[in-house]
């Protein structure tokens, strides 16, 4: 099998993937969405990986989904909702047991991706380190955080994990991916949606910790109840922790709005809703807040799902 990585979504995290695997020497290839984002890659020469103020470039090879060859390993860094149509893009190359790696935030797309590449195996991963983009093929690694790893339908760990460690990407495999995707669900819904309603900081929601709390205390019955229970423990405490550890830093829903971007709610609040109602739970919080953020975007002219 090859050991080559392909990485499809060269945004801020897929970026910081690809230079971090570059640098230990991996095989890596970016794959861009169109022939003319390729020529403006290769006019680049590469991607810069800004850390600890000391821009370094790297010569990574890229092209576009249709191209020719075999991709067995895949690390899927675009969006919650282009996903799927990424997957769906390359489903054609992807060889009999190759391994996709989904590094979405929300969920719900895993589940759909998974579904158009039923003889890969796929892997969830749950991160949260910080970049973002200075300007095209640029990328400032922001914050140092952590990445779980694991596949709900495959506890073994598999051959190329090494490769993480080796390129210095923090990361640990789990057999409870799901549980930490459920925890960083609620905590993204606890926040995010309130920054871009109170058009604040995470640490302006210090003035809404009531409204924070009556929100954590819905999501954790919402995780109980999706049999979720280690996820639900200690929801409210932590999500104050992280208002008060990030207080200068913008909600990456936040940062969409402002820049005008569709959020990934379909995927966050959107997905703990229709949970709610599968299970028959009544969350009028949760359900409220989701209303006023629709209402949000949709004044302001953009995409509500």
């Amino acid at each position: 099998m090859s050991s080559t990585w392909h990485i499809l979504g060269a945004g801020s995290l897929g970026s910081l993937w690809a230079c971090r695997l570059a640098r230990a020497g991996k095989a890596v290839r970016l794959i861009v969405r169109d022939q003319q984002r390729l020529r403006g890659y290769q006019q680049a020469g590469g991607l810069t990986l800004i850390e600890n103020e000391q821009p370094r470039h790297y010569a990574i090879p890229a092209e576009t989904a249709p191209a020719h060859g075999p991709i067995h390993r895949l690390l899927v860094a675009c969006k919650a909702y282009d996903a799927a149509p990424a997957i769906a893009s390359v489903a054609p190359r992807l060889a009999e047991g190759a391994e996709v790696l989904l590094l979405q935030n929300g969920m719900g797309s895993q589940d759909e991706a998974a579904e158009l590449v039923p003889h890969a195996r796929c892997v969830f991963v749950s991160s949260t380190e910080g970049a973002f983009r200075e300007g095209d093929w640029q990328v400032r690694f922001a914050g140092h955080g952590f990445n779980w790893l694991g596949d709900p339908r495959n506890p073994t760990i598999p051959a190329w994990f090494d490769d993480l460690h080796e390129a210095g990407i923090p990361a640990e495999w789990t057999v409870d991916i799901l549980t930490r995707l459920w925890r960083k669900l609620a905590l993204n819904c606890a926040i995010n949606p309130l920054t871009v309603l109170y058009d604040c900081q995470n640490g302006g929601l210090l003035g809404h910790l009531d409204e924070v709390e009556a929100l954590c205390a819905e999501l954790a019955g919402l995780l109980r109840r999706c049999g979720q229970p280690e996820a639900a423990h200690g929801l409210n405490e932590e999500v104050q922790r992280v208002i008060l550890a990030t207080a200068a830093n913008y909600s990456s829903m936040y940062q969409d709005v402002r820049a005008g971007r569709r959020t990934e709610v379909h995927y966050l609040l959107g997905h703990a809703c229709r949970a709610a109602a599968r299970h028959g739970l009544q969350l009028p919080q949760l359900e409220h807040l989701l209303q006023r953020l629709v209402e949000n975007l949709r004044l302001r002219g953009l995409p509500c799902d």
